[in-house]
């Protein structure tokens, strides 16, 4: 039985892949898309429990994504993973409902951890 459905939206296709080697073992089941119209219209088919998704994309961004995400879906969890951390769209990222901010170059450690913490908040809330 799966943990929970994880939907990993990020154009590069070495993140994606280590996501979902990294969480398929631990239990989840693991959706890749590279953009964010994907994303997007694979949260209109069903249901998903979390959004991994990252900040800088072409087209559609991770803090418009998140933005969608939270408006449409406010029980969804989406953690914000970048390699263009600054301060001033951390805090943005959290204001707007992001459950945590990872930067790349992210370890399979830091990532399970941030995972399992956005579950277990969602089974509390």
């Amino acid at each position: 039985m799966s943990k929970g459905r994880i939907l990993v939206v990020d154009d590069e296709d070495i993140v994606r892949t280590s996501c979902s080697r990294t969480l398929v073992p631990e239990g989840y089941e693991v959706t890749l898309v590279k953009n964010g119209f994907d994303g997007l219209a694979l949260l209109e088919q069903g249901p998903i429990d979390l959004v991994l998704t990252d900040l800088k994309m072409p087209e559609i961004d991770g803090i418009e994504i998140l933005r969608r995400v939270k408006e449409k879906w406010p029980q969804v969890e989406v953690i914000i993973i970048t390699g263009y951390q600054t301060v001033d769209t951390a805090v943005k990222a959290i204001k707007l409902g992001a459950f945590d901010y990872l930067e790349k170059p992210f370890t399979p450690d830091g990532l399970i951890a941030s995972v399992a913490k956005a579950f277990a908040h969602k089974k509390t809330a």
